[in-house]
């Protein structure tokens, strides 16, 4: 079977490849979104753009549902990659690209199995009994987020909330880790030259503190259970002695040459090894400076683990007899998406998968998604917090790279999934 007779049988993959066609960078979403919402408003969905060009539709319940409770159903219209049009192609059950720039399917997955549920959803003659059904498609999710940030949820009844942006099939992610930065700086020493103070045990070097600083903290995997990783750190960049001295003295050559391209030894690829084969060796450093992860999904845990790096480190203070300083700043950047007390959704969301026939797995999300912005952020209508779950509609392989595809057999079960969830929803607030 080829592209055009499964687009033919499938309007889902139809959509897909519609909209993956349409290059839609991070803060470039305009043509897309248009396409989106013309889409809609074809078929008959209501819908229209916020202050900052999200895009909010709705779709009322049908004759005997009017009392069942809304649903949100979510995607994020950006993806990775420029602004090229991109060229979609079929290689057995896969839709790629010609391996020029990324395919999208994060998240035009989602955005084309939500499009194509609300299109039989708003059917005048369909049949299918459902509830309240809102819809929201955000821009910049890719990039920081800015779209959930600012989508106006006053607008919104829905308290639970399905964001469709996962790269498997049948994930169903009850929780998610905050993102924390940990920023170290030892300083205050006396420094010197690296052979005559040597013997001088009043100097004490900011890099040798900073390595057994670093000996205090976990590295990977903090704690975990059977849904998946809880609580991890990771080491991201240390600095310090003489490599601020080398790269200024290099920065500074650039301005006053003016050289219009960057020397080799400062390119990307080369700059921290020519900057360690560089540096000078003869001074017992003064200042260091070190950079940590840690996310986490138990905010309990998380501060058990800043309480003990912070002990550790008093300990080395007073090793040092405060002949040195180490400072301690703990910056949290996105609050853990945590799981929720009440069950509804997921017990939805589960009975929906086994009836579609769909293999799921409940599990933590172990880094940064929109749920965490709306379940934490976000209030609706009637001044309720938001109840999200993230899901894997279809398997994505190779996702942000110009090798991504999709597997498009699994789109079209996920858009089953879709609707059938819709549909439990309905029967489960009946029987509440």
């Amino acid at each position: 079977m080829n592209l055009r007779d499964i687009r033919k049988k499938h309007r889902v993959i139809d959509l897909f490849v519609d909209l993956a066609e349409i290059p839609s960078p991070s803060f470039k979403e305009k043509e897309v979104a248009d396409t989106i919402s013309e889409i809609l408003s074809i078929h008959g969905v209501e819908n229209r753009f916020d202050s900052y060009g999200n895009i909010i539709a709705k779709i009322p319940a049908t004759s005997g549902c009017n009392n069942v409770e809304p649903v949100l159903l979510s995607a994020h219209m950006d993806v990775v990659g420029g602004s090229d049009r991109v060229n979609v192609l079929l290689n057995g059950n896969y839709i790629e690209t010609d391996k020029k720039r990324t395919l999208g399917a994060d998240d035009k997955a989602g955005v084309a199995e939500i499009i194509d549920v609300a299109i039989e959803m708003a059917d005048l003659y369909s049949k299918t009994p459902h509830g309240p059904i809102e819809i929201t498609f955000t821009r910049d999710e890719e990039h920081s987020m800015t779209g959930m940030e600012n989508l106006d949820t006053s607008k919104l009844s829905s308290k639970y909330a399905l964001i469709l942006d996962g790269e498997s099939l049948g994930v169903i992610d009850h929780s998610g880790a905050g993102y924390t930065n940990i920023f170290i700086k030892v300083h205050g020493g006396k420094g010197g030259h690296s052979g005559i103070d040597i013997a001088d045990t009043t100097r004490v070097s900011a890099l040798k503190v900073l390595a057994e600083v670093d000996a205090c903290i976990p590295q990977g995997v903090y704690k975990q259970d059977d849904s998946g990783v809880i609580t991890s750190v990771n080491a991201a960049s240390f600095v310090g002695g003489s490599a601020g001295m080398y790269l200024g003295e290099k920065i500074k050559d650039l301005f006053i040459d003016k050289v219009k391209s960057v020397p080799d030894e400062l390119k990307t690829e080369n700059i921290m090894h020519s900057t360690a084969r560089n540096s000078m060796t003869n001074i017992i450093a003064q200042e260091a400076y070190s950079v940590y992860s840690l996310r986490s999904s138990d905010p309990k845990v998380e501060k058990e683990l800043v309480d003990k790096i912070k002990r550790d480190i008093d300990k080395l203070v007073a090793k040092y007899e405060r002949r040195i300083k180490i400072e301690v700043i703990v910056k949290k950047h996105l609050k853990p998406f945590v799981k929720s007390d009440d069950s509804l959704l997921r017990d939805v969301v589960v009975d929906a998968a086994n009836l579609s026939q769909i293999d799921y797995k409940l599990s933590s999300f172990h880094a940064g998604a929109e749920t965490h912005l709306l379940s934490n952020d976000k209030v609706n209508a009637k001044g309720e917090k938001f109840l999200p779950l993230l899901l894997g509609v279809a398997n994505i392989y190779n996702m942000h790279s110009c090798n991504e595809s999709l597997d498009w057999q699994s789109l079209v079960r996920g858009r089953e999934w879709v609707k059938n969830i819709i549909l439990e929803f309905a029967k489960h607030n009946e029987k509440r």
